[in-house]
């Protein structure tokens, strides 16, 4: 019994948005009280009755238009589109309420006061009820709207510092696996044999190895990061893994070079590359090819990574998938997705969908 209570108290909270409502025409309409008690003599019946109308009248017109902006979706729009809508909002808000104004005072002089008033005399009367209107609807219309921008602020901000520290664990994450002992222990070993062997080589991996670790520590600091300077750090990395496979590994790469320039979240395609590696080429005896397809389809940009294997739920479930996930949703605001699904023949196809229209070039 004690918790039904407690879930009946929580549900008939009232919002944040009709306490403003009720206490903002509440405290607006009391001036107008005081107008038709002291000089229209109402009596306090139909004083409070008349203050009842003001505060319904107040909430009616603003709430129609709330109703009207959130259908329109105007949350989302410029501040020039915003304005071209709201100016012609508070004029129609004013006429309306001078109106209706009007009308309940008309209504109360014929039925309350008993008096002899003309209905055009009483509807063609507009001053000061429509300065009064323009001012107050300007008034929730402001706050109304710089409330929202407040609220968009913060939630703006809230994500992009989620995304600063998604994108600072998938550079830990990415440091970490390439610090990994398996990892180091293979590229040193095969370092080690063409010290003497092919030393030319061996300085080429040792810089592979090199530029791959100062990436990681010093280039990844960005949220995003151009196509073009991805693959660079990706062919380093292939380059490197091919002194361990060497014909194991085939990397094949089609690209438009329009779109070289649009930027990615970082670490995205590596990260794809890194888990075809680790998942397919590694357990298969032949080894095999990755095939890294990026292309634009209708206005979305479509990252994919082809590789010889089959799904396990290791590979689907690991911290760098998940990691990426979360990256993707947060800067794309849910209009990107990641997939990962077994084809025919014995491959698996990792793919980034990314929105054009929201993916930055380079300037």
């Amino acid at each position: 019994m004690a918790s039904n209570k407690k879930a009946n108290k929580r549900n008939i909270n009232i919002s944040l948005y009709w306490k403003c409502q009720l206490i903002g025409w509440s405290f607006v309409s009391i001036y107008w009280a005081y107008i038709v008690y002291s000089r229209d003599n109402y009596g306090l019946f139909y004083t409070l009755l008349n203050y009842v109308f003001d505060i319904s009248i107040g909430i009616f017109l603003t709430h129609m238009y709330r109703y009207v902006a959130i259908k329109g979706k105007w949350k989302l729009l410029s501040i020039k589109q915003l304005l071209k809508r709201v100016i012609p909002s508070i004029l129609i808000l004013a006429i309306l309420y001078v109106i209706i104004c009007n009308i309940k005072w008309y209504l109360f002089r014929i039925y309350v006061l008993e008096g002899n008033t003309s209905f055009i005399d009483a509807i063609l009367y507009w001053d000061p009820i429509l300065l009064t209107g323009l001012r107050l609807m300007s008034i929730w219309l402001l706050a109304y709207h710089l409330y929202h921008y407040y609220q968009k602020e913060v939630v703006t901000a809230r994500d992009n510092a989620r995304l600063s520290i998604i994108a600072k664990q998938a550079q830990l994450d990415n440091l970490s696996a390439q610090l990994n002992p398996h990892f180091l222990f293979n590229s040193l070993n095969s370092i080690k044999s063409l010290v003497i062997e092919n030393p030319n080589v061996a300085r080429r991996a040792i810089d592979l190895l090199s530029d791959l670790l100062r990436s990681s520590l010093y280039e990844k600091d960005k949220d995003l990061i151009t196509i073009k300077q991805e693959l660079s750090l990706i062919n380093d990395y292939i380059e490197l893994e091919k002194l361990r496979f060497e014909e194991r590994l085939q990397l094949e790469i089609e690209i438009d070079d329009s779109l070289l320039n649009f930027k990615i979240p970082t670490l995205s395609i590596q990260l794809l590359i890194e888990n075809a590696i680790k998942h397919g080429i590694d357990l298969k005896i032949g080894g095999g090819l990755v095939l890294l397809t990026v292309k634009q389809i209708d206005s979305k940009l479509s990252i994919s990574v082809v590789n010889p294997g089959t799904i396990k739920m290791s590979n689907t479930s690991g911290l760098g998938l998940e990691n990426l996930k979360q990256r993707l949703e947060i800067q794309y605001k849910g209009s990107a997705s990641f997939s990962l699904k077994e084809k025919e023949l014995d491959q698996v196809v990792a793919e980034i969908i990314i929105p054009i229209n929201t993916t930055k070039k380079n300037v």
